[in-house]
């Protein structure tokens, strides 16, 4: 019995197969095409059979997408891979596979990994934030992906900053439309540009973290400044949910000092006579994404399907 995961980018799709207790047994990955979403599609099912023949067995199918699946309409929407919008993806790639496929948002697949075996493991609530060139985010409860009435739970990059300061009102805009979303301040991409707009230089996150390291004054402040929204950004968050975890993925996730900095902070924004929710770094790394989308299945599941 095996679990099939497929992680969908814009620039590579990877495939990986579990077995029953989570080991990986294969892995492969291809540059996405580009240009015509039959070709995603066909991609996908060559990728999928080509796993299967290295472990020697049928599996589950989950995938994890740049998007979200419209509960009215069943299209992917909100897709940043702009051959997947607006397309039946789910179901063309069951009727491709000849099977049930499961899809779901990456950030939630990075949310159900982590809460399945990785730094999220045994806590009941787990919140998984995404880091990097956007920002986002999934609940997992009980070991379930939480997707929502509308399908937009753990989309908290699309909220706006919480505490905002005189400096920061009215807010960044955002490609959505609207102006202020967290998206723009905590993202990897929003901490550069706070760095350019206050330095004038425009440098990748890893170097301004190792000016912050070797006391750059502009880095330093550039990263408190970082680490201030973000735990704005996540007590406004916990004052609606509580996590019992926070687990961090994403570019910014490998700033150590994130660690030290973010946790006293939440008791001074959350409505709360105190927080000691543990904030912790990804076990996954870059592979929770395609690990998450193999656990859209669980084991019972896959052994009944796959015997």
């Amino acid at each position: 019995m095996i679990r099939i995961g497929i992680d969908l980018g814009g620039t590579k799709i990877e495939a990986i197969a579990l077995d029953a207790a989570g080991k990986e047994l294969t892995r492969h990955r291809i540059d996405t095409p580009r240009g015509f979403y039959e070709h995603v599609v066909d991609a996908i099912v060559s990728l999928v059979h080509e796993t299967e023949h290295v472990a020697g067995q049928r599996g589950t199918v989950g995938v994890g997408i740049p998007g979200s699946l419209s509960p009215r309409t069943s299209l992917v929407r909100n897709a940043n891979l702009h051959e997947l919008r607006w397309h039946p993806f789910q179901s063309d790639l069951s009727a491709a596979l000849g099977r049930e496929v499961r899809v779901e948002n990456d950030a939630n697949c990075f949310a159900v990994s982590e809460a399945s075996d990785g730094a999220g493991a045994g806590f009941p609530v787990v919140f998984g934030a995404i880091l990097g060139t956007g920002c986002g985010g999934g609940f997992v409860v009980n070991g379930k992906v939480i997707t929502g009435r509308n399908a937009i739970a753990g989309e908290w990059g699309h909220n706006p900053l919480p505490f905002m300061t005189d400096r920061e009102w009215p807010g960044n805009s955002c490609y959505c439309g609207k102006r202020g979303c967290i998206e723009t301040y905590i993202s990897g991409t929003g901490f550069r540009a706070d760095y350019e707009k206050n330095s004038g230089h425009d440098l990748k996150g890893a170097e301004i973290v190792k000016l912050a390291q070797d006391g750059d004054a502009l880095a330093q402040a550039s990263l408190r400044r970082y680490a201030d929204r973000l735990a704005r950004s996540l007590a406004g968050l916990m004052n609606i949910m509580d996590p019992d975890v926070i687990v961090l993925g994403g570019g910014m996730s490998n700033v150590k000092v994130l660690y030290e900095l973010v946790p006293p902070l939440l008791s001074k924004y959350a409505f709360s006579d105190g927080v000691d929710t543990p904030v912790r770094q990804a076990k996954h790394g870059d592979s929770s994404g395609v690990r998450g989308a193999a656990w859209l299945w669980s084991v019972e599941e896959a052994q009944r399907l796959v015997p």
